[in-house]
């Protein structure tokens, strides 16, 4: 006998139940969704809902398809998780059900599947020639995980493609034909997210839909892939800091460790998500600051730097060499200005007190096991700073963040940096030259490198 797909069993009902119902009611009632917990998916049809029973603390998914209700148990208990689990739960349904309707291969195991299942689902009318974008969505989840697996696509482009179809074009198109997604729907999707978001953002969104679309034409289901529009990408840099800013920042760092952040403790719990332990300024921003503007590398990396990483190396050049984790398809080691040494041996002696600095630790808060919810301390305390410092803004109105200080390192190298390349500086930073030239160059002003359009060679050049 053939084994069901995981996807499709139905979620047994042994988890814990919630806090506060009684587990002596009879376990098929306790399997029962709670009336006032039925929530439909917005976008969705109404047979996709949400909803909570007692025997779990977690949200589960219904879909009522092909004759039979489909349920699984989210496992998480946010209600806007659970309904981004039940659009994902709808769509393999779409996907399973247009490859067994197109005879592309049986939804289910014959013997797995009542008599009376087989027969409703003969009674259906026919699904529409065309599969729903949400079906064809989930064909490209599916190879671009697949890609992920293989090395091809990074884990986190792969999220980001998740997040972006998750959070605005599957509620607007996930049941829709595909083939009914024109100029116009494009064009009112376009002007729906330029009021929301910048036009980078925006021209993303459509590479997302792009993507989808051109699958359907690959799969022969769609005849072209439409007309889209013109979007006008207009960049604005990051606002670096100067010299003296920087050495504010970091002074402030330094000054406030140890201080509460100035809000009742269930307030920032409420609104910014931080736990008590949390709330107080600690050591590890100050280092962080000096670390990134010292060794180029991104936010993203401080959440996932271990000591294993980092390798000191003492030559002609005294530095560090980071063998980071790939991101954006670079994975070449990156190496410090010689400030990071100085800095890491700060970590490494004050972690040694507190039982970290084994090769597994990371470098900042390593007590904390939620890397993700790490990065959002630091980010957090860092936007205390610039708060205190009057320095969130840059001159020209630019907001700032700790990504800023990636912007400082590559702009103070371009600026200080004696005779360097741009080729050597991207590669180090792992990011390209055209992108230094158009998102770090271009804040560095022909006065501030005033020395070098005034500089001559050695050898006699022309009469000024």
């Amino acid at each position: 006998m053939s084994e069901v797909n995981p996807f499709f069993q139905r979620e047994a009902a042994n988890e814990a139940p919630p806090t506060g119902h009684s587990s002596q009611r009879p376990a098929r009632e306790r399997t029962v969704p709670i009336p006032e917990t039925l929530t439909p998916v917005p976008g969705y049809p109404q047979k996709l809902a949400v909803f909570k029973m007692e025997a779990s603390r977690f949200w589960q998914v219904r879909c009522w398809m092909a004759g039979r209700t489909y349920r699984r148990s989210t496992q998480t208990q946010s209600l806007r998780m659970a309904q981004s689990f039940a659009r994902q739960f709808y769509e393999q349904l779409m996907a399973e059900r247009y490859k067994e309707v197109s005879g592309q291969g049986p939804l289910f195991s014959p013997a797995a599947v009542p008599k009376r299942a087989i027969a409703a689902a003969a009674s259906q009318p026919p699904v529409p020639e065309c599969p729903s974008f949400g079906a064809l969505a989930s064909q490209v989840l599916i190879n671009e995980q697949a890609r992920s697996a293989r090395g091809e696509y990074s884990v986190g482009s792969y999220q980001v493609l998740c997040n972006r179809l998750d959070a605005h074009i599957l509620p607007r198109w996930g049941d829709k034909p595909a083939n009914a997604i024109n100029f116009q729907a494009l064009l009112e999707f376009t002007h729906f997210l330029s009021q929301r978001f910048s036009t980078t953002t925006v021209s993303q969104y459509l590479v997302a839909v792009r993507k989808v679309l051109q699958h359907g034409v690959s799969m022969g289901v769609l005849m072209k892939v439409p007309e889209f529009p013109k979007i006008k990408i207009v960049t604005t840099p990051r606002g670096a800091f100067t010299p003296s800013e920087y050495w504010k920042i970091v002074r402030a760092a330094r000054h406030m460790r140890g201080q509460q952040y100035p809000a009742p403790a269930e307030t920032i719990r409420t609104n910014y998500k931080i736990r008590v332990a949390e709330q107080r300024m600690p050591p590890d921003l100050a280092w962080a600051i000096a670390f990134m503007l010292n060794s180029f590398i991104r936010p993203s990396d401080l959440k996932t730097l271990q000591h294993r990483h980092v390798e000191i190396v003492r030559a002609n050049n005294t530095y560090l060499r980071l063998t980071l984790p790939e991101t954006k398809s670079h994975g070449r080691p990156i190496v410090t200005m010689y400030p990071a040494v100085r800095c890491y041996q700060q970590i490494c002696k004050q972690q040694t007190q507190t039982g970290h600095g084994a090769p597994d630790d990371y470098l900042f808060l390593p007590a904390i096991k939620d890397r993700n919810y790490a990065h959002w301390v630091l980010s957090f305390h860092f936007n205390w700073v610039l708060a205190e410092t009057g320095l969130k803004k840059g001159p020209h109105g630019q907001p700032r963040s700790l990504y800023s200080l990636r912007h400082s390192s590559i702009t103070f190298r371009l600026l200080y940096g004696q005779g360097i390349d741009l080729l050597t500086l991207a590669r180090n930073a792992r990011t390209s030259v055209e992108v230094i030239n158009t998102h770090y160059a271009s804040t560095v002003t022909d006065e501030q490198n005033i020395a070098l359009l005034q500089s001559r060679r050695t050898r006699a050049g022309p009469p000024t």
